[in-house]
């Protein structure tokens, strides 16, 4: 997407903000037009509400709402980011520098510049200690096992984001979290009840 383009998304995502009646009008026929493309994702074809919500989102934060409906995944009923676009806004926010991630024996954290001071700021250190005590890579089917230098990549983002720039995340975990957590309360409480019985 060129950068007019990118902007022209924007100024339409801030014109649909559903602040007064005929914006949230306005919103809706936009909405409308948009489920009804086979281009976007599944959860949003045919489905004006969802679409809705995208929009929404995509104005507060200052995105494209295509971009945000390719990138907001619902897990067990929660919205949750993809963790690359968590990178990529991160990345684009005109906040820091680009993320890296300083990786060693201790683990991954990202770190980046903060633009405005010059400060270089770093998240929490994400482990595969961490990862297997939160029971994130025990689950079945698990990413951690068979991707690990992704996923820790993956979380250190997301730990970096949620301390330094929480309206971006809009305190929507990443979709990979979202499972990990719902997979890992459902077992345990499997577990729970196998002991009770």
């Amino acid at each position: 997407m060129s950068e007019k383009e990118t902007t022209q998304t924007q100024e339409l995502a801030t014109d649909l903000a559903p602040l007064s009646i005929t914006n949230f009008e306005h919103a809706q026929r936009v909405a409308k037009a948009l489920s009804s493309s086979n281009l976007i994702p599944q959860n949003y074809q045919g489905n004006i509400p969802n679409t809705l919500v995208a929009l929404e989102m995509a104005n507060r934060i200052g995105a494209s709402p295509l971009m945000v409906m390719q990138n907001l995944h619902v897990i067990h009923g929660r919205p949750s980011w993809s963790s690359s676009f968590i990178i990529a806004a991160l990345n684009s926010c005109g906040r820091f520098s680009a993320l890296k991630f300083v990786t060693d024996k201790a683990g991954c954290k990202a770190v980046a510049t903060e633009l405005a001071t010059g400060e270089l700021i770093e998240g929490p250190t994400v482990t595969l200690e961490m990862a297997s005590a939160e029971g994130w890579a025990t689950k079945s089917g698990s990413k951690w096992k068979t991707m690990p230098e992704l996923m820790l990549r993956y979380r250190a983002a997301a730990f970096f984001g949620r301390l330094y720039a929480p309206d971006i995340l809009m305190g929507m975990q990443t979709a990979e979290e979202a499972a990990d957590v719902v997979s890992v309360k459902k077992e345990t409480i499997a577990a729970d009840l196998n002991e009770k019985l």
